[in-house]
């Protein structure tokens, strides 16, 4: 195989914001500390500040919390919404196993590579045979013990290994949704498509340069395929 196409996981292929939505909705009550005031964000507005980057802290201000209050909703987000019971909230991006099956009908070697834990990953494997797209040998995830400094700079540390690890191909390409993804696909020198079918807007996708900017993970694999 002579290209390879390295994807990031949430954002092409999995929709998290029901599950970010839901977290949300969860820590907002627990720490309304009964003001009348709160106002629940609709799932639309909640994820578009989400999409450009807003704190959580000023989410939890925007929605009415007090400062005390907003920062231990913040703190309750962090440390809850990476529950592996949370992550039944997670949907297929539509369209997803069609542009995967497209790929292997056009010979691409296909590779992952993802923020998420072992476990995170294993789990959303068993319920949908993501199996069937990437072997074993081609997953870079997390270890579920690691210590998570910043995903810019974990990310490139899972592209080191994937760039010492994989049998050399003539060129390969990195489909993503966050300023991380770029930031490993420029340190390697892989050409970096970035999809806004996940947490980042395109203005925030355009401050980082990525070589591509297209609407989901379909127009990419259309794009690779002009080419190779």
């Amino acid at each position: 195989m002579e290209t390879r196409v390295i994807t990031d996981f949430d954002g092409p292929l999995m929709n998290v914001s029901g599950r970010y939505y839901h977290v949300y909705q969860l820590c907002l009550e627990k720490n309304r500390a009964d003001q009348s005031d709160i106002r629940l964000l609709p799932k639309s507005e909640f994820w578009q500040l989400k999409r450009n980057r807003v704190t959580e802290e000023e989410i939890g201000i925007i929605s009415g919390l007090g400062e005390f209050e907003a920062k231990s909703f913040a703190k309750m987000r962090k440390a809850t919404v990476h529950d592996l019971c949370y992550f039944e909230h997670d949907e297929i991006i539509p369209g997803v196993f069609e542009s995967l099956e497209r790929a292997q009908n056009m010979g691409l070697d296909l590779a992952l590579m993802t923020m998420r834990r072992r476990r995170e990953l294993e789990q959303a494997f068993q319920r949908y045979q993501f199996e069937r797209f990437f072997r074993e040998d081609r997953c870079y995830c997390l270890a579920d013990d690691f210590i998570k400094t910043t995903d810019v700079q974990d990310k490139p540390t899972l592209m080191d290994r994937a760039q010492r690890e994989l049998p050399p191909v003539q060129s390969t390409w990195m489909i993503g949704d966050t300023e991380a993804d770029i930031a490993a696909a420029k340190k390697y020198q892989v050409k970096m498509i970035a999809v806004l079918s996940g947490i980042r807007s395109r203005d925030l996708l355009e401050k980082y340069d990525p070589d591509y900017i297209v609407d989901d993970l379909a127009q990419a694999i259309d794009l690779i395929a002009e080419h190779v």
